[in-house]
């Protein structure tokens, strides 16, 4: 059961001298904006590592991975489907680790992370714009197989069944991290009941599925085997469509970012939850795309003409419980299955989307509208592409999309594994505050533009057939690449704009932990913690140095707040 967090206090927000209160308001309503724009404090921060993690890898509940999976074997057969399962695997893992450990260990999301990992304060809205992209794509991707649940147990149209899959999540998307820690832990056990048990009884009473499973090589749309052995390209075609999920570690640090401060008493459970929920979502992930292969053949191989359908979650349960029950009731737990997964991660994928898109507009105008208008823009997007039909192209476009996600998650990765740790280049700590950050690194934005455009180019055949299937290959060896040689030749110059913030109380307390110190922000006349503060450059009245947290600052127009560039 997860603890009570203590509510922020009701605070009126005064103006003091440069930008408008407008949205600031709402800003600091931190019950609904969940820290969208800033450092999560540790006020807030009342979860134990454990509910963190439950809660985190709860919205890994898809069933999308299934979909994956069952695509990925029919097209190229099994053997290919496991070893690029595989290889997706390794990467995430290498590189989604640094990634959870920073947003664990100093309380920020992965954009801050990005901000301060080669990008700078503007250049990481570009990447800002790839997660969201990846959060309307996969909720569109979801929100498709409920539909088909509905269908099939309630006769629901498909158009229909679209917005009801959209409109279904938002209530419980509103209130942030509080209502999806709850929803996470409780659904949690009844989903995984629900999930295993078919597969367990497929097994014991279907034994010969297995080798059904080992030995099919993929059919076409007729149904008729491909006979496609295992060979690289196929590998590689597997695994790009795998990887366009590598920016689900993401939505992973949304949750990790609150993770309580790391000390002696907790190290190991500290750590047990961030590799966990932070790269270990992979390990779920790859199991429920072997899975869905394995169900898909199993219907390709025993139900008349099920290739059509054989790639459908909803489908492939039903199936199975209609072997186990009475078809009223399997029908009913598949439909009860389908909901309850899509809900789990469509709410992380609303959620998370919104964040992103509240941070790109906010840097860019100045403004803060709330981060709810963007949960609505994105489910908006979803709901497009949801009547499109993009089920029926779905392994293109996430292909597609792998190019931009592979290149972002490896950029920053190195930037922290390469230019931080070996190279030094980088700073160590991460810097997510304006002024203090120039507005463009050319390290991992070059490196992201050219990662992804070179990819992408390779992805459209611009240099031939042949090699079109390693794109995936091409934007991660890219931007592997990039980072330190850009970090090399600019000498570290435009990593910070300022490395002294005017404020002398330390970042971190003796655990090097971001520090709980609090002092009073100028324009809001709230208190914020140390990591979210710096000096402001207006003195007050009396000419003593004044304060202002990052979210004033990031709304302040006039710029009269911000330190200038050290010298």
């Amino acid at each position: 059961m997860t603890e009570q967090l203590i509510e922020p206090p009701a605070t009126t927000v005064a103006s003091n001298g440069a930008g408008s209160s407008t949205g600031r308001d709402d800003a600091l309503n931190e019950t609904l904006e969940d820290y969208t724009l800033r450092f999560a404090p540790r006020s807030y921060r009342e979860w134990s590592a454990a509910v963190v993690a439950t809660s985190a890898l709860g919205g890994i509940a898809y069933l999308a991975d299934f979909a994956v999976g069952a695509n990925i074997g029919m097209a190229h057969g099994t053997g290919n489907a496991l070893w690029g399962i595989a290889l997706f695997a390794v990467v995430i893992i290498v590189t989604g680790a640094p990634l959870a450990y920073y947003a664990a260990r100093y309380n920020i999301d992965l954009d801050l992370i990005t901000r301060g990992s080669g990008f700078g304060y503007y250049g990481s809205i570009v990447t800002n714009l790839i997660f969201a992209s990846f959060t309307f794509i996969f909720f569109a991707l979801e929100g498709s197989i409920m539909a088909q649940g509905l269908e099939l147990g309630l006769g629901i149209p498909l158009p229909v069944g679209y917005l009801v899959s959209t409109l279904i999540v938002l209530p419980l998307v509103i209130y942030g991290m509080k209502a999806l820690a709850k929803l996470q832990v409780w659904t949690t056990p009844l989903w995984l009941v629900m999930m295993v048990g078919p597969l367990v009884y497929l097994l014991a009473a279907h034994p010969d599925s297995v080798s059904q499973f080992l030995s099919f090589s993929g059919v076409d749309a007729d149904g008729q085997p491909r006979g496609e052995g295992v060979n690289f390209a196929g590998v590689m075609l597997c695994a790009g469509v795998c990887l366009s999920l590598i920016a689900q570690i993401a939505e992973q640090i949304d949750y990790l970012r609150f993770m309580p401060p790391r000390s002696p008493e907790n190290k190991r459970r500290w750590w047990a939850a961030v590799l966990i929920a932070g790269p270990g979502w992979v390990l779920f992930g790859a199991v429920k795309q072997i899975v869905g292969l394995f169900l898909a053949v199993y219907l390709i191989a025993n139900v008349a003409d099920s290739v059509g359908i054989a790639n459908q979650p909803v489908h492939q349960f039903v199936q199975i419980y209609d072997d186990m029950m009475p078809a009223w009731l399997a029908m009913t737990l598949a439909v009860v299955l389908v909901v309850i997964s899509q809900i789990k991660i469509n709410v992380t994928n609303a959620y998370s989307g919104s964040l992103a898109w509240t941070n790109s507009f906010t840097r860019v105008t100045k403004t803060y509208p709330g981060r709810l208008v963007f949960v609505v823009v994105n489910l908006v997007i979803a709901l497009v592409l949801m009547e499109a039909n993009m089920f029926s192209f779905m392994s293109e476009l996430l292909n597609f999309y792998a190019n931009c996600g592979i290149a972002w998650i490896v950029v920053v990765a190195t930037d922290i594994v390469v230019n931080k740790y070996l190279l030094k280049l980088s700073p160590k700590a991460p810097e997510f505050r304006r002024g203090m950050l120039y507005a463009v690194n050319p390290v991992g934005f070059v490196s992201l533009i050219v990662a992804a455009g070179g990819s992408i180019l390779v992805f459209f055949g611009v240099f031939g057939d042949t090699v079109a299937p390693y794109s995936p290959m091409v934007a991660a060896v890219l931007a592997f690449v990039l980072p330190p040689i850009l970090a090399i030749a600019t000498s570290g110059r435009y990593y910070l704009r300022r490395t002294d913030d005017g404020i002398d109380l330390p970042m971190y307390d003796d655990f090097g932990n971001p520090s709980d110190a609090k002092l009073l922000c100028c324009v809001s006349g709230m208190e914020f913690e140390r990591p979210d503060m710096l000096a402001s450059a207006l003195p007050a009245a009396d000419g003593s140095k004044q304060y202002i947290s990052s979210l004033a600052l990031a709304c302040d127009k006039t710029g009269a707040h911000v330190l200038p560039e050290q010298q």
